[in-house]
């Protein structure tokens, strides 16, 4: 197993997340006036600081570490982390996985603790899962558990193997984006013929030569990428199939579309780095990271471990953070954005 698969697309997730978090919620016709090209780091005194996007990710690496090829276990071990997640107060956490971290502390089971959402939850931590597995029937496998822990709309279960597949697809090279839609369409059956459909249109626009921001206003959200995962996903992979060697061009592309900005440049950030590796990623962007206790540093070193232990297949104790620290630092985080919110209630409009 690569570690630099590994290694670029966790830390390739976290700079998309950090990039494109002062652009959550903007529109993105506002989003230039207010706040300037997505070319740099803009949340704190021109550093970035990592989301819900990137914790979830660093927890599924996490849980991989500690539960080898048992995806019963790697479910309970990344519930276990979601319970105390939700203590340290996280900022921006969304619903679902709120009412799934409080189900848990109120004693449901992985497999029962999840919410009716087709929110990107699932979608957003689902890259790593690619960047691990050669094996489909695992990816799969891993991805449903991760998914219906927090999620049971089967929505966002597809949403989420749309996203695993194409970071697997792009850690191995793809050339042909039909086999990536073959695979897809295998994968989730005519259930999700629906998000099929929009995978398909996002690769015939590609391949019409249209920019992301245009297939974005063709499936109505000229305001911005929602939450909705078939919203996201089909964007997300217009970016990818559009740019997938090009990490800066792919998520810039995403947060130029507006909205949920943060979790569309995580995702794509994810898969394009499975295939880019660290070295693809813009040295600056990954040097102006401003995280602790989950920095650079104890990112690449648990990406390093992932790759350890699935090339021996001996699972082990995976890193930990030190949990005293998390707190003041979500407090921080809490406070910035507070400060973010409070600009945007002045002009430019």
């Amino acid at each position: 197993m690569s570690v630099e698969a590994i290694a670029g697309c966790i830390l390739s997730t976290a700079v998309g997340d950090a990039l494109g978090l002062p652009y959550e919620g903007v529109s993105r016709d506002r989003a230039p006036r207010l706040l300037g090209p997505p070319t740099r780091h803009r949340f704190l005194f021109g550093r970035g600081m990592i989301s819900d996007d990137t914790e979830h990710t660093l927890m599924v690496a996490q849980s991989l570490i500690e539960a080898g090829d048992d995806a019963d276990d790697f479910a309970h071990r990344l519930a276990w982390r979601l319970r105390w997640w939700i203590l340290a107060l996280p900022a921006g956490v969304g619903k679902a996985k709120a009412r799934s971290g409080i189900k848990l502390w109120l004693g449901a089971s992985p497999t029962t603790a999840g919410v009716f959402s087709a929110g990107n939850g699932p979608a957003m931590r689902a890259a790593i899962l690619g960047a691990v597995f050669d094996d489909r029937d695992t990816l799969l496998r891993f991805t449903k558990a991760s998914s219906r822990l927090t999620h049971t709309d089967p929505k966002a279960e597809a949403g989420a193997i749309a996203v695993a597949l194409a970071a697997q697809a792009s850690r191995a090279g793809m050339q042909d984006p039909s086999h990536f839609l073959q695979s897809l369409t295998e994968c989730v059956g005519e259930e999700a013929s629906e998000l099929v459909a929009l995978v398909r249109q996002a690769s015939e626009s590609v391949s019409a030569g249209e920019s992301t921001r245009a297939l974005a206003a063709s499936l109505g959200l000229e305001k911005g990428v929602t939450g909705y995962t078939y919203h996201t996903v089909p964007v997300v992979i217009h970016a990818w199939l559009s740019h997938p060697t090009d990490y800066a061009t792919a998520v810039t592309a995403v947060i130029e579309c507006g909205g949920d900005a943060d979790t569309t440049a995580a995702i794509v950030g994810g898969i394009v780095g499975a295939g880019v590796g660290r070295e693809g990623i813009p040295k600056e962007w990954v040097y102006r990271l401003c995280e602790w206790p989950r920095s650079v540093r104890w990112m690449a070193r648990l990406a390093q471990q992932l790759a350890e232990v699935r090339s021996t297949s001996a699972p082990a104790k995976a890193i930990s953070v030190n949990p005293v620290a998390v707190l003041p630092r979500n407090l921080l985080f809490l406070a910035v954005v507070l400060v973010h919110g409070f600009r945007r209630l002045a002009p430019p409009y």
